[in-house]
């Protein structure tokens, strides 16, 4: 669908977009051809969609993909999609509010998701999927540029925080790109990036170790710039920390910002044991 059509269908059927659904649609083909390529799709793929909007990216991946599950929550939208892709079989519609369907229904094994996402959940919704009992195998996901950047950041880095440990602990990021604001429509006032992630081959930590290196990791960030020590001792008792620390080589002053992916996996496999013996 080019600009020319958007806008024409928009000023016909008199829709005022709404801004909290994160309303702002990728109408350029070269970006939209530009995201399928890194989603590496197969005829063979199952692939979720979540806020198709419009359906140019919807478009795309139902003549890429075996099967295409497209959410969308704007009821006026989701009924011009039922009429676009009317006879469509590979393509199945789901009217509902994504981040409630994905916290009901949490086995994605042999899934992949291309989506832009609405920017204002975007986040919550890509670490509802990497921590599913079964997440996609690849996540291709266009949001904010500085919410990739927080994904994509390494220890010490100005955007590295609670939401890239979160989501790089399954999965790891293959890099982003940059898509300009006038590929949208209408053109969002924050730049915009298509993150990849691809989920690890194996685990870095045993599944019921997971909530343990959640809870290091958002007590770490609560407060950035405190040592993270200090911190974690409304958790544990000073022995274990600093046999922990010592033996993951963490120095007793670290900040959280400071200690990498694999120390946080190190950490909290040695809290654990400690706690529980």
């Amino acid at each position: 669908m080019k600009l020319s059509e958007m806008k024409q269908l928009l000023v016909e059927r008199g829709w005022k977009l709404t801004k909290s659904l994160g309303q702002n649609f990728l109408h350029d083909q070269n970006q939209l051809r530009r995201i399928a390529a890194a989603a590496e799709l197969e005829a063979g793929d199952r692939v979720l969609e979540i806020g198709p909007g419009l359906g140019p990216l919807t478009e795309v991946l139902a003549g890429q993909a075996g099967e295409v599950l497209a959410i969308e929550k704007d009821r006026r939208l989701f009924d011009f999609l039922g009429q676009k892709f009317a006879g469509v079989p590979r393509l199945k519609l789901l009217h509902a509010d994504a981040l409630d369907y994905l916290k009901e229904n949490r086995q994605w094994n042999g899934w992949k998701l291309v989506a832009n996402l609405p920017y204002s959940v975007a986040s919550p919704i890509l670490v509802e999927l990497a921590q599913a009992a079964e997440g996609p195998a690849r996540m291709v996901a266009t949001l904010q540029m500085e919410v990739a950047q927080r994904i994509d950041a390494p220890a010490g880095g100005e955007h590295y925080g609670l939401l890239g440990l979160l989501l790089r602990l399954r999965y790891e990021s293959r890099g982003w790109f940059k898509i300009p604001a006038p590929c949208f429509f209408p053109s969002p006032e924050v730049d915009s990036a298509c993150i990849i992630l691809v989920r690890r081959p194996a685990p870095l930590l045993a599944e019921g170790l997971e909530p343990v290196f959640t809870k290091i990791v958002k007590r770490g960030f609560s407060q950035r710039r405190k040592m993270m020590r200090k911190l974690l001792k409304q958790d544990w008792p000073e022995g274990a920390l600093a046999g922990a620390f010592a033996e993951a080589g963490l120095p007793p002053r670290t900040r959280a910002e400071e200690v990498s992916l694999e120390q946080f996996v190190r950490l909290t496999e040695l809290l654990a044991s400690q706690t529980q013996g």
